[in-house]
């Protein structure tokens, strides 16, 4: 085991033990482990926090497979996406049968090109075999894709739009928190992420109050009014108690945590800026920091300077969903995102979490350092 953690879960856990452990001691007292009180609360909460009605499920997964449900995509329609991205963006699209058309990236920001998204949805209404329906852009690493230009895509080409924020809740641009920047919006709470539980969590964000009652609907089996009464087909999707009760302390000190985040991004970037291509930065927009993403020209000697120093690293993602084997049918194989295959090869994340003493970011930063200079 490395002597620095990636992600230092513990030493939060630590700070908030008594909270928890009451948190969960509660849960155990009253007994209700299905959609307890404190999954309201926590819905309530994070609402308040984000601006839009939450609906709290049982993964980022089914957050995002909740989201195209509630828009009826199926098998006939296109869903754009970006190929540099989790295989959760794609495998709920799958799942309902949908087809995933991939998307070039960003160099700098990693995110979703809204330029190359028109070009593929005009290709795929010329073309006439699949209905342009859906587009599921991805705030990468925390940082929100452009939502603005997104939106204005969608609107030429009525698309739906469902962001893939599971690793940026917590982040803003001018015009709001991430999970108001979208008609819906699925997020996830891994124990990595930003505000992370203890299994699997998620949730939906909508300002619609129509779609908030069809995903309500949809994550209980498609109930209707009442217990046993069907309205849709759904899917068990619920958030567990035990989960609300542990995100609602960790919900506490969520914002500094970020603020904290976003000092050791600040501190990554100052030493790291002449040596390597830090992330983006753009005025008023703010990233949650899931992870700190760098890109190096020659990455295995930095790999093997942060091994002898180590550290610990992580590649995300090694490889585009586009040349993967149950993606390839979908994808137009290499050479096709020239920007997306080129992050692969270049893309590094570096330890970032809200307990990494600025000593020990300095140690990171002299080792990746002195790998660039190795090359």
């Amino acid at each position: 085991m490395s002597r620095i953690p990636f992600v230092d879960l513990g030493s939060q856990y630590r700070r908030l033990k008594s909270a928890i452990d009451a948190r969960i001691e509660t849960v155990l007292d009253h007994g209700r482990y299905v959609m307890g009180p404190e999954v309201d609360e926590f819905e309530r909460r994070l609402g308040d926090f984000v601006g839009a009605q939450t609906i709290g499920c049982s993964s980022g997964t089914d957050a995002l497979l909740l989201g195209l449900m509630t828009h009826e995509v199926g098998p006939g329609d296109a869903v754009f996406l970006p190929a540099f991205t989790f295989p959760a963006t794609a495998e709920v699209v799958l799942l309902l049968r949908a087809e995933p058309v991939f998307v070039e990236v960003d160099r700098r920001t990693f995110n979703i090109d809204p330029d190359d998204l028109e070009q593929r949805v005009e290709r795929v209404e010329r073309e006439g075999r699949l209905r342009a329906r859906a587009v599921i852009p991805v705030d990468l690493f925390g940082l929100p894709a452009d939502h603005l230009r997104i939106a204005q895509v969608a609107e030429r080409h009525d698309l739906a739009v469902i962001d893939d924020a599971a690793q940026a809740l917590g982040a803003r641009t001018p015009e709001g928190k991430v999970g108001s920047l979208a008609p819906l919006t699925a997020t996830s709470f891994f124990p990595a992420k930003p505000l992370g539980c203890y299994g699997d969590g998620g949730a939906v964000f909508t300002t619609d109050p129509e779609l908030a009652a069809r995903i309500r609907s949809l994550r209980v089996h498609g109930q209707g009014s009442e217990k046993y009464e069907l309205a849709r087909i759904g899917i068990n999707g619920r958030l567990d108690t035990l989960q609300a009760a542990i995100l609602l302390a960790k919900l506490d000190v969520f914002p500094d945590e970020l603020r904290a985040r976003e000092e050791l991004a600040g501190r990554y970037d100052r030493d790291l800026a002449e040596a390597v291509t830090v992330p983006s930065r753009s005025e008023g927009v703010t990233s949650a920091w899931a992870q700190y993403s760098i890109l190096v020209e020659k990455r295995e000697p930095v790999l093997e300077s942060l091994r002898d120093a180590g550290i610990p690293f992580g590649i995300y993602y090694p490889m585009p969903l586009h040349l993967q084997a149950p993606y390839r049918s979908a994808g137009q194989g290499p050479g096709s995102l020239p920007v997306t295959e080129y992050l692969c090869e270049h893309i590094l994340s570096l330890p970032m979490h809200p307990y990494l003493a600025p000593e020990t970011a300095r140690e990171v930063a002299e080792a990746v350092c002195v790998g660039t200079r190795r090359s």
